[in-house]
């Protein structure tokens, strides 16, 4: 089983409060997966306090010991992968096979940074004075806030969780509420794992009240967070008011060009998988389908009726797509949905709820298209978190990379060609942090940087790969003269 409460300081505990809240099923909103304490400012200040305190003697552990750990983390996860891809699937609505795709990434990202830890620590430089050693140390920060979404439960955690235990800091976490089984599972993991009382520390609850508290402790030493570009904009004012060293990566409202030398139907395959997959629900998936006018009524007919043909149902049941995690991020999806047809948008296929016999109080829609749609349009323009893509044509590759580039936000973007010239110009010319070619825009590896331009990210660090532990260290120069 999964605890499901707080931990702090080696214990799982419940709040002060002894209050709780529920998290439900989105394929079934009438069952409630589980219950985690509602945390009060008390319990963060506690957990805030038992990271502190075990501060100075985890980041003095050899690298290579605290790497040990994290393997040993797992391996626990590794071998308990089916039951927690199973829980995924209950708590956020992935299909089976998404979510054991997130279990099985949040396990490599865990053995990546224990081998990182052997090569974690500096390195010496040359100097222009005789008997004298410079060297470059990397140390850790000291005790770090992170605060997580619920779209990716288990991945985001452990690619903030890992290179930062790495790096030798002592965690204080705050997971999404919608979605918090995940973390707790990390969590635990890592208890089992033996990882020392204090280094690691879950509060669930309020973001209000574990954030503010995050952010406003002079005991915490830098934030990282992934969630809606309005929240963590605020995140990112208030900890550069205390001077904390800040990460936030946000939203997205993320393209796909495709021009005329490209494979129609690799095309409808690639859009599909960036706008459909995760129900959409993913910062980097695709909602903006620009598309040449030489190719796009074909196009459009070969993506509605591919569309049209995606199955739609409970995660357990792994089909194409499942439910949206809750009835908020329903309605929020069918409203925009409805705005983009009262400003002129044509609805090809989707843009209802689906009633299912078999899961009637689930969250699902239908996998919609939109066309008619222009650049500034809010459809466009604003991140919907749902699977609604909108079809904008253009008459050349210049005006696609110009409508591409044209909203707030950078965080993906992707071109299908078969003109080398035209991936090239695209990758160079596109404002986005992550760009790719013939490839749909979801999807990362896990030793390559990530984050955006523009709103979509606070442009400081990026995450994964030695960037994450670029975040989650800083240097000191020490010369020494023999």
């Amino acid at each position: 089983m999964t605890p499901t409460k707080n931990y702090v300081n080696g214990e799982w505990i419940d709040s002060e409060s002894e209050e709780t809240f529920p998290v439900y099923n989105p394929a079934d909103s009438t069952s409630v997966v589980g219950s985690f304490p509602a945390s009060t400012v008390a319990d963060v200040k506690q957990a805030i306090d038992s990271a502190d305190s075990a501060s100075e003697s985890w980041a003095t552990k050899p690298a290579p010991v605290r790497g040990k750990l994290l393997r040993m983390a797992a391996q626990e996860l590794e071998a308990d992968r089916q039951r927690l891809a199973k829980l995924l699937v209950a708590e956020e609505g992935k299909t089976l096979s998404e979510a054991a795709g997130e279990v099985n990434r949040a396990i490599d990202i865990f053995y990546y940074y224990a081998e990182k830890t052997r090569d974690f620590g500096g390195v010496r430089k040359p100097t222009g004075t005789a008997n004298r050693t410079l060297e470059i140390k990397q140390v850790p920060l000291g005790t770090v806030g992170l605060i997580t979404p619920w779209n990716y439960p288990i991945a985001i955690p452990a690619w903030k969780l890992a290179p930062a235990l790495a790096a030798g800091n002592t965690v204080v976490l705050k997971p999404a509420s919608e979605a918090p089984h995940m973390t707790a599972a990390l969590v635990d993991a890592l208890d089992r794992a033996g990882t020392p009382d204090g280094v690691i520390n879950m509060i669930t609850g309020s973001g209000t009240v574990i954030g503010g508290q995050l952010i406003n402790s002079p005991i915490i030493d830098a934030i990282s967070f992934t969630g809606s570009t309005a929240v963590g904009t605020e995140v990112a004012h208030q900890a550069a008011e205390r001077l904390k060293r800040v990460q936030c990566e946000m939203g997205g409202k993320n393209p796909t060009v495709i021009m005329p030398s490209a494979d129609i139907e690799k095309a409808v395959a690639i859009v599909s998988e960036g706008g459909f997959g995760t129900t959409g629900q993913s910062c980097t998936a695709c909602s903006r389908v620009i598309v040449h006018e030489k190719i796009a009524d074909d196009f459009i007919e070969q993506f509605v009726h591919h569309t049209e043909s995606l199955e739609v149902g409970p995660g357990l049941d792994d089909l194409d797509m499942g439910p949206q995690v809750t009835e908020n991020e329903l309605q929020s999806t069918l409203d925009y949905v409805d705005r983009a047809a009262d400003n002129g948008g044509t609805i090809l296929t989707g843009g209802a709820a689906i009633n299912l016999p078999h899961a009637p109080h689930g969250h699902f829609v239908a996998p919609t298209v939109i066309s008619d749609v222009s650049p500034g349009d809010e459809i466009a323009q604003e991140e919907v978190f749902g699977p609604v893509l909108a079809v904008i044509t253009v008459d050349s590759f210049e005006e696609s990379v110009a409508v591409a580039n044209g909203v707030k936000y950078g965080l993906s973007a992707s071109i299908v060609t078969g003109d080398l010239s035209e991936a090239k110009l695209f990758a160079d010319q596109a404002e986005a942090g992550v760009v790719k070619v013939n490839e749909k825009t979801t999807g990362l590896e896990l030793h390559a940087p990530f984050g955006g331009f523009k709103d979509s990210s606070t442009n400081t660090y990026r995450e994964q790969g030695d960037a994450g532990l670029d975040f989650f260290s800083t240097t000191k120069t020490i010369y020494a003269n023999y």
